[in-house]
Formats: structure tokens, C-alpha cells, sequence
């Protein structure tokens, strides 16, 4: 059974990438994946510094959260988007977790999607995260996620209310568990 993570660059109350992460995570569920959602609150961290990692060594959360990710076959990233990039707290959590050894992002598949109040579904922010990842070695699913106008389209129960959007979430979950590092 292939493994999954999901988790969202946004711990608010409420969030709606928190809400498409979940989504995801039930997405990859339904299509044969054993799958944990991260919730970045339990893995709290310091900002990230060299100085911190040369005198007291890397958080443990840090090298929790790369062990997760090293085993993991397939990974959702719901990333909110501020001021046309990442949140800080995902950039952080990146940056911690790629000092860990294990190679917490040449393991597994990585998806990305964000949901945006505004109709650019946070692609700019998009952007900017498949080029971390990617510099980082993360092989990137084709599909990218953006959902605009997210308080629209969650439906009461949690789950997309646009057509479209739930074919491409379908074949999103579908790349991430059919494609492999290995090939």
C-alpha cells in the first residue's frame, strides 16, 4: 500500500488550503493510499538558522518531519498563498527539513495546490513552491491544484461543488499514486 502525506502551509482556524489538503488526503484514501495529514502546529520550529542547527542541532521536529516525508511514496501541499509566494511557515518547514540527511524530498511524488479568495488560485504562489521543490530534487506531479474563489467551492461536507475542479483533484490523486521515483 502506498504511503501519503498531506498538510497545508497554513494552520489558521478555518483555513481553506487546510480544507483542500483534507480533500486531497481522502482523494488519495479512495484510491488505495494509507494516508496521514500533517497538521504543521504539532511540529512547531524555531525560524530557520544556521546558528541554531551549529549549537544545538536540528529540531527534533525538523528530522520527524523529514522521516515522514523520506517514507512517504506520494505528498499534497496545500499552499496558501502571501503576497505572491509562499507562507512563511511552509518556507520554514522546508528549510528545516531539507538539512535533514535521510533526502526527505528524493523519495516521494509531490502534488501542489492552493486555494485563493481571489479568481488567481494562488498560482504565483504555486510557482515560486515548484521551484523550492524542485531545486530541493522533489519530482513534482504535472498537475498543479489552484482553486479560486475558495469560499465558494467547498460544498457543506467538505468537498469540491465545481465539476472541473473535482476532475482535476481526480486526476491529481491519480498521478500521485500511479507515478514512482523508480520509474
Amino acid at each position: 500500500m502506498r504511503k501519503a502525506l498531506t498538510l497545508s502551509g497554513s494552520v489558521r482556524s478555518g483555513s481553506l488550503n487546510w480544507q483542500l489538503a483534507e480533500l486531497m488526503g481522502q482523494r488519495m484514501r479512495d484510491a488505495g493510499a494509507e494516508v496521514t495529514n500533517i497538521n504543521l502546529a504539532d511540529f512547531p520550529m524555531p525560524l530557520f538558522d544556521e546558528a541554531i542547527e551549529e549549537t544545538s542541532g536540528a529540531p527534533e521536529n525538523s528530522v520527524a518531519l523529514a522521516e515522514l516525508f523520506a517514507n512517504a511514496d506520494a505528498i499534497f501541499i496545500a499552499s496558501p498563498e502571501y503576497n505572491g509566494s509562499v507562507s512563511p511557515l511552509l518556507k520554514n518547514t522546508i528549510d528545516w527539513v531539507s538539512r535533514q540527511k535521510n533526502r526527505p524530498y528524493k523519495n516521494a511524488i509531490f502534488g501542489i495546490g492552493a486555494v485563493s479568495p481571489g479568481k488567481l488560485s494562488g498560482m504565483a504562489g504555486l510557482s515560486h513552491l515548484r521551484d523550492i521543490l524542485g531545486r530541493l530534487g522533489a519530482l513534482i506531479a504535472p498537475i498543479t491544484l489552484g482553486v479560486g474563489h475558495g469560499a465558494q467551492v467547498f460544498d457543506e461536507s467538505g468537498q469540491l461543488n465545481e465539476i472541473a475542479l473535482n476532475a482535476r483533484a481526480d486526476e491529481l490523486a491519480t498521478q500521485l499514486m500511479c507515478i514512482s521515483r523508480g520509474g
